[in-house]
């Protein structure tokens, strides 16, 4: 279980630094892979097992998944597996299989019965730019679409990594992880009766529904890399910190960013009683554990000496980060 932050008085924010633009240039161009994968996933053709594409299905599929999005775990994935030495071309199928669950958990945290929101990432939400039924029907589809890209030989050879990815895949987004975390989210909010989540209870809760899917974007590629024990336990515990500190990033966001900036509303979180750190712990406090969370991401690939780089900056844009 996640130990409960420590809550001295805020130190000075960690923030990516700008004397490194290579890493934006790199996070840009794999967005751009990224993007081009998932363009030919989501194409009209009929892949082999298919009977037919019914072209509204598509259409809405595309509309939840192209042209947003900064497509951090696929990225993380991908510079895992390339620090490991490992197949770039496996670890972008398997990062885009992690996106496209994300994408469908997108969907469907927009529904009515959800969090009820008009807008993802600056245009309608599916169910607002077509309907109920078609949304929960995209997000059925994109969770299955990422299982057989995932476990496809055409991108993983090695039976064994496609078996692993599909287990860890299936842990990270399912009753032990993202799901159950929503519905512990749910529950924070009253909708199940009377509840009041300490810190601990908060930090579970973010670690199944936002951090299990971000560090088993990091385990993807720790798999594709052919890491050993040593290095798959020193990336996992990169990747649950990255995933807590994206998390506390994100709730600090929604009380300060606007809703241009973050391309959806904002401040709903608070009107709707959601368990956050920054409640917990109040914005200055949210800041430090942020800070605290980079440190153990830093700590966690320092052997990687130089090589880790990337990783580094992908922790301290996690903090660092404006929508």
């Amino acid at each position: 279980m996640t130990s409960t932050p420590q809550t001295q008085a805020p130190t000075a924010s960690v923030k990516l630094d700008p004397a490194a633009p290579e890493f934006s240039h790199r996070l840009t161009r794999v967005a751009a892979t990224v993007e081009t994968f998932l363009v030919e996933r989501l194409g009209p053709e009929v892949g082999p097992g298919e009977i037919a594409r019914p072209p509204r299905l598509m259409e809405a599929m595309r509309h939840a998944v192209l042209g947003g999005g900064k497509r951090l775990r696929p990225f993380l994935a991908i510079e895992t597996a390339r620090m490991l030495g490992g197949s770039e071309a496996a670890a972008l199928a398997a990062g885009a299989g992690v996106e496209l669950v994300h994408c469908y958990s997108l969907v469907h945290d927009d529904l009515p019965a959800m969090d009820d929101d008009d807008m993802r990432r600056g245009k309608p939400t599916v169910h607002k730019a077509y309907d109920e039924a078609t949304a929960i029907l995209v997000g059925d589809a994109l969770q299955t679409l990422a299982f057989e890209i995932v476990a496809d030989p055409a991108w993983q050879p090695d039976p064994r990594v496609r078996a692993d990815l599909v287990l860890g895949l299936a842990r990270a987004s399912g009753l032990g992880g993202m799901v159950g975390g929503q519905l512990l989210d749910l529950g924070a909010e009253g909708r199940f009766g009377p509840a009041q989540l300490d810190v601990d209870d908060t930090l579970r809760m973010q670690a199944m529904k936002t951090g299990a899917i971000l560090a088993f974007s990091v385990e993807a590629g720790a798999i594709v890399g052919g890491a050993d024990e040593g290095q798959r336990a020193a990336l996992l515990r990169y990747g649950h910190a990255l995933g807590q500190a994206f998390q506390i990033a994100d709730d600090i966001l929604d009380r300060e960013a606007s809703p241009e900036a973050m391309g959806k509303a904002t401040g709903k979180d608070k009107d709707a009683g959601k368990a956050t750190l920054v409640d917990r712990l109040g914005v200055d406090g949210a800041r430090t554990e942020c800070d605290r969370l980079v440190g153990v991401c830093e700590d966690a690939v320092a052997a990687w000496g130089e090589g880790a780089r990337t990783l580094r900056d992908a922790a301290r844009f996690t903090v660092a980060r404006k929508a």
